[in-house]
């Protein structure tokens, strides 16, 4: 599942470049001129993370910065400051505004598209396009894959069937293991925080990516919490109601 990259540069010939880099290394962009024209396009759809200029016109990427940590809906954003100023003090006030990180332009596009692979590992490891192993399920995000070992055949890997969503909630669910997610929680990750649905969608789902995991004999992983939400764990065997 390609990020959502959204950039914010008053610069064209900047913008362009980066939005370049970006899609060919399987991003999706999204740019803005201005803290103003972001903000619109937060308040719409929410990216994966913010590539944040400093100096823009009007609100500044600081105060534009400080803006996103106060609000409910985008206070998570992992956010990466761009910015030609080289004073550690400088850097600091990034920083503590809420910043994941700080690069100093003129800056290599190589490790531009690195430190983005690097916070999205930290912050979104579902938006990573990175192998996921655990409680012997192997998901690939670029090949759109989910296979387990056979237990008669350990040479051989059993692939299982996934639809789009299933797939996606899998993901989530295996970067996310031993915790606890509501169906709120769910529907905002997985579906999106634009997208209204009835919460007992997410249980819908949930059936049917057991179905799908009771086949090789997965199905346990996928736990309920009464009264909470839904869990990926691997540490025990519980009977699944």
């Amino acid at each position: 599942m390609a990020a959502t990259i959204l950039i914010v540069e008053d610069e064209p010939a900047i913008q362009e470049l980066i939005s370049y880099n970006l899609r060919n290394n399987g991003f999706i962009v999204a740019c803005a001129g201005s803290a103003e024209q972001a903000k619109i396009m937060v308040n719409d759809v929410l990216p994966d993370l913010i590539l944040l200029d400093w100096m823009l016109p009007g609100t500044n990427g600081i105060d534009f910065a400080r803006y996103l940590r106060q609000g409910a809906r985008t206070k998570v954003i992992p956010i990466i400051m761009l910015t030609a100023r080289v004073d550690e003090s400088d850097k600091v006030s990034g920083l503590e505004v809420g910043a994941d990180d700080y690069v100093i332009k003129p800056f290599s596009p190589r490790e531009l598209v690195a430190r983005i692979k690097a916070v999205l590992r930290r912050r979104l490891p579902e938006a990573s396009d990175e192998i996921v192993e655990t409680g012997g399920l192997k998901l690939d995000p670029a090949t759109h894959r989910v296979t387990v070992t056979d237990r008669a055949d350990k040479s051989k890997l059993i692939e299982v069937n996934l639809g789009p969503t299933e797939f996606r909630l899998l993901h989530y669910l295996m970067t996310h293991t031993e915790r606890v997610h509501t169906r709120g929680q769910l529907l905002d990750r997985v579906w999106g925080d634009h997208v209204f649905v009835e919460d007992r969608t997410v249980d819908v789902h949930i059936r049917r990516l057991r179905r799908a995991l009771e086949d090789v004999g997965k199905d346990d992983l996928i736990q309920t919490v009464r009264g909470a939400g839904y869990r990926f764990s691997y540490q025990c065997e519980v009977d699944i109601p």
